[in-house]
């Protein structure tokens, strides 16, 4: 059975509180000059917490930010515009726990020819209970690692994302940039669990802390394995890279039961960083020069760090791959076959 690093949200907060007081290498290491002007941006998750710092961080370096969100339209877009005076924001829904909105995003992004610069993989989810989907899946599993895997591969095919892969770089130069937000907490959860993986089950507030750091495992050894894939025998194709931002004081717990609801609230707005201020690393790998050409780099916080060993097997990433394929192909009848599923 997969089990994850914590049994409980008090302890997970406070192992993030530990965090804060860490030394922070690179803290100094973004620049003024770090610009994202003339970069296309989309921030998943984005009208609110962490996504909402990063869509504010963005258009304050001259960027042209997408906020894909299933609520906040046009709210949160319009805040951030009167927060940094950019006029280059706009929202299009996005909801992870439904397919057919995720293939209406993409139709809309491949019809106005949207080509992404970076793409900030951020939405995540924290239920306190198992929840289901319209098509069958638990929800912190589809929202937190499926769907992600599903958008990235179709951003991939349809040249959303430019890369030599599809032949849809068109002579780009700049090298596309993918960000996963995850959390340090994946460290030490278990190996992934293929006789489980895709199966709703019941859960609890319990199990729910557990497996949000499981499918945060999950996620970076996708990203690991996607990685590979895209960037071979040293090319560099399309840079992705996985980062922790640390403790956020953000409403990720909103759905808890009522008085662990209050004792986290109390913790994230004492002692936690704001989403915007957290959000500052997120702004470094996207902008800096110092992750021009990099890939498969981890961060957590300001700091470069290793992620748990087993996102790193190479036969653990392809098997991965095999099984989110056979899942997204059982629950959606649009699925279409895709070269890179075949490169192992």
């Amino acid at each position: 059975m997969s089990h994850g690093r914590f049994n409980n949200p008090v302890e997970a907060a406070l192992t993030g509180l530990l965090d804060i007081f860490r030394k922070q290498d690179l803290k100094n290491h973004l620049k003024s000059e770090d610009t994202l002007e003339g970069k296309t941006c989309l921030i998943t998750g984005a009208n609110s917490g962490l996504g909402f710092g990063i869509a504010t961080q963005f258009a304050e370096r001259g960027a042209n930010v997408i906020m894909a969100c299933r609520s906040g339209i046009p709210e949160a877009g319009n805040k951030v515009m009167d927060l940094t005076g950019s006029s280059k924001v706009e929202m299009i829904r996005l909801d992870l726990t439904d397919l057919n909105s995720i293939h209406q995003f993409i139709d809309e992004l491949k019809n106005r020819k949207v080509k992404i610069d970076v793409l900030v993989a951020n939405a995540g989810i924290a239920p306190p209970k198992a929840r289901k989907t319209q098509s069958g899946m638990e929800e912190m599993f589809m929202v937190n690692y499926l769907s992600k895997f599903i958008y990235i591969n179709l951003m991939l095919k349809e040249g959303i994302i430019p890369n030599d892969f599809y032949n849809h770089k068109n002579g780009q130069k700049s090298i596309p940039r993918i960000i996963y937000i995850s959390s340090d907490s994946h460290q030490g959860a278990s190996g992934i669990d293929y006789e489980e993986f895709g199966i709703y089950k019941d859960y609890g507030v319990q199990k729910a802390i557990n497996n949000y750091s499981y499918f945060k495992l999950v996620m970076n050894t996708f990203a690991t394995a996607l990685s590979k894939r895209l960037n071979k025998n040293g090319k560099m194709d399309v840079s992705v890279n996985v980062l922790c931002p640390g403790p956020v004081n953000s409403n990720i717990a909103r759905d808890a039961p009522f008085i662990l609801r209050s004792i986290l609230k109390f913790i994230f707005k004492v002692f936690f960083p704001s989403a915007y201020k957290a959000a500052t690393p997120v702004t470094y790998m996207a902008s800096s020069s110092e992750f021009e050409g990099k890939t498969n780099e981890y961060m957590h916080m300001f700091n470069h760090k290793k992620m748990d060993p087993k996102v790193y097997d190479e036969k653990e990433g392809a098997k991965l791959w095999e099984y989110s394929d056979d899942v997204w192909k059982k629950i959606d009848e649009s699925f279409m076959e895709y070269k890179l599923s075949q490169i192992l």
